[in-house]
């Protein structure tokens, strides 16, 4: 797959029905690191109250969503979120995941740079920051990739979805940085 394969979408163009089948269909695969978005899209009544809720949160400039889509299939391959924004400290976070069978593309490297210009470039935003579990070593190398720097190890900090307390590895990256690297 290429990236003239898949399109990213903003939420308004995004139907519940698409975004449950997403979630339902890597629940193993996203269990352990998604579980408030799992346990709010266990079903297609709440997957539409999720993207209900989320869109309100984006009118009201609290969240931000970006979904990839598979152009031939017109399928949702993966989901990016901004979210935990402070405005006061000019500072937010990215989440996100792509479909199992999709891992390996680039496309969360794409979609992270999409979003990463998106919260420096119209957000004005002066660090973004990803918060990843200790075991999730794919979104710790994302984060590398993309320049930022490990700031520290929270320890016992997230709750997986078998309900243990995890550590989280902190990684952020400054707009000085994401400046001086998009040269």
């Amino acid at each position: 797959m290429s990236f003239t394969d898949w399109k990213i979408d903003r939420i308004e163009h995004v139907h519940p029905s698409a975004f449950f089948k997403l979630v339902n269909k890597n629940r193993h695969h996203i269990g352990k690191t998604f579980p408030v978005t799992l346990a709010n899209s266990d079903s297609l009544k709440k997957a539409e109250d999720f993207l209900e809720v989320s869109l309100d949160k984006e009118k009201n400039k609290e969240g931000f969503y970006f979904y990839a889509r598979d152009i031939k299939t017109n399928d949702l391959i993966g989901y990016l979120c901004v979210k935990t924004i402070d405005y006061r400290i000019s500072k937010c976070e990215l989440g996100y995941f792509v479909d199992e069978d999709y891992q390996g593309k680039g496309i969360t490297s794409k979609m992270v740079s999409n979003a990463l210009a998106f919260c420096f470039n119209e957000l004005l935003m002066n660090k973004v920051f990803i918060c990843t579990s200790e075991i999730n070593s794919a979104s710790q190398q994302i984060a590398l990739k993309h320049h930022f720097k490990q700031e520290g190890i929270l320890r016992d900090e997230f709750r997986n979805g078998d309900g243990e307390l995890q550590n989280t590895v902190y990684f952020g990256l400054l707009k000085s940085e994401y400046n001086t690297h998009e040269r």
